[in-house]
């Protein structure tokens, strides 16, 4: 069941707009702690020339359905100026802004989640954006592995 439900909320939270499959969600288990690895990824965010927007808890709707955990986040990330941009020419886009990823603890890791990047052309047919979406997914794949790395 807790399972299920972390499935659920991961695809919620990382917006898919098309059925969760694994081959669409980039994944990621830390052997941090929760706090470690929340410090850690918006170091890798920032150390790859991204900002952070926010970070929101996600912890409340589940408290209501009985888990008591405040472990679970999504944090919010991107270049300023490059979601303005592409917020101004490809409105289509806004929802999928910035660039997000699930982190909660599970068993004592803590595990990160996001969509892939590249999905994202699936939704959105255009060279510009098809290689932007690409550039992501590499800054994407260097910060996971940077996480399953860190001690």
């Amino acid at each position: 069941m807790k399972r299920m439900l972390i499935g659920a909320l991961v695809a919620l939270l990382c917006g898919l707009s098309v059925p969760a499959f694994a081959d669409q969600l980039m994944m990621v288990r830390s052997t941090q702690t929760f706090p470690e690895a929340m410090l850690r990824l918006q170091e890798e965010i920032k150390a790859r020339g991204y900002s952070l927007s926010r970070v929101q808890r996600v912890d409340v709707g589940l408290t209501g359905m009985g888990y008591q955990t405040d472990l679970y986040r999504v944090v919010f990330f991107g270049k300023p100026e490059e979601i303005r941009r592409l917020s101004r020419e490809y409105p289509q886009m806004i929802p999928y802004l910035p660039l997000k990823i699930a982190v909660f603890a599970e068993d004592g890791d803590t595990l990160l989640v996001a969509t892939r990047p590249s999905e994202f052309a699936r939704l959105f047919d255009d060279p510009e954006l098809s290689g932007i979406f690409a550039r992501w997914e590499a800054d994407m794949d260097a910060l996971f592995d940077a996480m399953r790395v860190a001690e």
